[in-house]
């Protein structure tokens, strides 16, 4: 894939930010390649070439630009008009601290490492090996740049074991060493030890409806395990959040700041360091930030109910979760009853059968159980029927099993899996696949209230209505179903009078 060279020269003459993260601009005469927002004046059009990401342009020769700093640059949304199987390889790489070998990530996506070194040249240009490197290399930069972190821990945190080929690796793509990049670092946190948090920032491409997101994720709080802080002003507002990710345990507190459009991410948590690459990524599947909200929104408002919908929300972005194991189980709990109730009783299994572990500053905080936790299980005192029981018992153990792929291919053999499983329809599997997995095309027509906003106001429609008018949508029916249930205005706000009893760390 090579982008449009006039859509690129125009975009970076204007610092255009809707193009930023989208392609870069490399400088033949001085061997950089920036953002199309880079301040810095801009080279004649003979004077340069245009890649679709930063690892293309690295592995051309081109080393980053240190002022727009393209480890900064929102997610790319061109990854996601390659090959499926690229997709989840790229995914895959990007869920783990270390590098996988190709014969695994092959063995993984179950095909041959032949198969797969063809598909990244045919459509990346470039091995496994070399996209992640230099994603790794950006990383590491940006932590180099935005905290204090010893250099060893940074390198490790990037996913080396090494950091003899962590060395090697950053001054091929910098030109310069971890070390010296650091002496040049005039915005490093002071401190990132103790209570106080290590901070990471997630860039995004406007518009982004922060206040919406809150909102949605305030409705579905889990007791004990998340928190929305929604303070006066709900731009303001912070989501909270116990974790525990390749054995680090944790808590992470997201905050918005609108003008420089990114979220900040503070950390806080021994050892927690070493997991800051997977969790960044699983934040921004969380709050849907590599979203290309200006194609789903030009695709959607040829519809006129969403085009009036749109028109109060032009950032809309589909909520992810955490993790697609206690996503999934909390939708099956959430079938056929209210949000409220669902919530409550996804609480109770948190309580019951996770894990408490001490915070940052002493306070107790509570992990939701993991499938091998809940292995032997028999939710008879969470408060659902003993068929609802059963349903979570297959569950549970079909995933211990392997028989559910979290990482499954398409949204159609992930919905096959789920609705092999007894208790479990076509609704639970594509709202799961929605939120749980961040499919955009899930959608689950036999909702309710999609029904309801897509009737005539006498009678809602049909299952079957609902499926032959979302056809239009694809593939951004997910996107869809979200701004038909805010047609409703039924999404429950933030409540700014709420406070906690006890506010947890800064």
């Amino acid at each position: 894939m090579k982008p449009d060279p006039g859509i690129c020269h125009s975009a970076r003459l204007a610092r255009d930010k809707r193009f930023d993260g989208r392609f870069y601009t490399a400088v033949k005469t001085t061997g950089i390649f920036c953002r199309p927002i880079c301040p810095a004046r801009p080279p004649l059009e003979k004077n340069v070439e245009y890649f679709l990401t930063a690892a293309e342009a690295a592995a051309a020769g081109y080393r980053p630009c240190l002022r727009c700093r393209p480890d900064a640059a929102p997610g790319s949304p061109a990854w996601g008009l390659v090959s499926t199987t690229v997709q989840r390889a790229v995914n895959l790489m990007r869920a783990e601290r270390e590098a996988q070998s190709i014969e695994q990530l092959a063995e993984r996506l179950g095909i041959t490492s032949r198969y797969l070194r063809k598909l990244f040249a045919e459509h990346i240009g470039l091995s496994p090996l070399q996209v992640w490197q230099t994603e790794r290399a950006l990383f590491a930069f940006s932590l180099l740049r935005d905290t204090s972190l010893p250099v060893g821990d940074i390198a490790f945190a990037a996913g080396f074991n090494s950091l003899r080929r962590f060395n090697g690796v950053f001054k091929g793509i910098y030109q310069r060493t971890p070390s010296e990049v650091r002496r040049e670092s005039v915005s490093a946190q002071p401190n990132d030890r103790g209570v106080k948090p290590i901070r990471i920032y997630l860039s995004y491409r406007p518009p982004f409806d922060w206040p919406a997101l809150l909102a949605f994720f305030a409705a579905r709080t889990l007791p004990g395990v998340e928190q929305v802080d929604a303070g006066d002003d709900p731009e303001q507002g912070e989501y909270l959040r116990s974790f525990e990710l390749l054995g680090q345990r944790g808590l992470l507190r997201v905050a918005h700041e609108p003008d420089k459009e990114r979220l900040r991410v503070s950390v806080y948590g021994d050892g927690c360091g070493a997991v800051l690459y997977p969790l960044r990524e699983k934040l921004r599947r969380l709050f849907d930030l590599d979203t290309d909200s200006d194609e789903i929104r030009g695709h959607l408002q040829t519809d006129p109910l969403l085009k009036q919908v749109l028109k109060g929300a032009p950032g809309v972005r589909l909520p992810g979760a955490w993790d697609p194991f206690e996503y999934t189980l909390r939708a099956i709990l959430g079938q056929q009853i209210s949000v409220a109730a669902a919530t409550t009783i996804a609480g109770r299994v948190a309580s019951r059968y996770g894990e408490t572990f001490t915070g940052p500053e002493g306070e107790s905080l509570l992990l939701f159980p993991t499938a091998e936790q809940l292995r032997d299980a028999d939710f008879s005192d969470i408060g659902v029927t003993r068929t609802r029981a059963k349903t979570l018992q297959t569950f549970v153990a079909a995933t211990l099993n392997g028989d559910i792929d979290f990482n499954a291919a398409d949204l159609e053999s992930f919905c096959v899996q789920m609705t092999a499983l007894p208790g479990i329809g076509d609704w639970t599997a594509h709202y799961t696949a929605m939120r749980g997995l961040s499919m955009p095309d899930a959608f689950p027509a036999s909702d309710l209230g999609i029904l309801i906003a897509l009737g005539d106001g006498e009678r809602k429609a049909t299952p079957k209505q609902a499926l032959a008018r979302a056809e239009s949508w694809r593939p951004w029916r997910a996107y869809a179903a979200l701004l038909l249930w805010q047609s409703l205005k039924t999404t429950p706000k933030p409540n700014s009078k709420s406070k906690p009893k006890k506010r947890l760390p800064k």
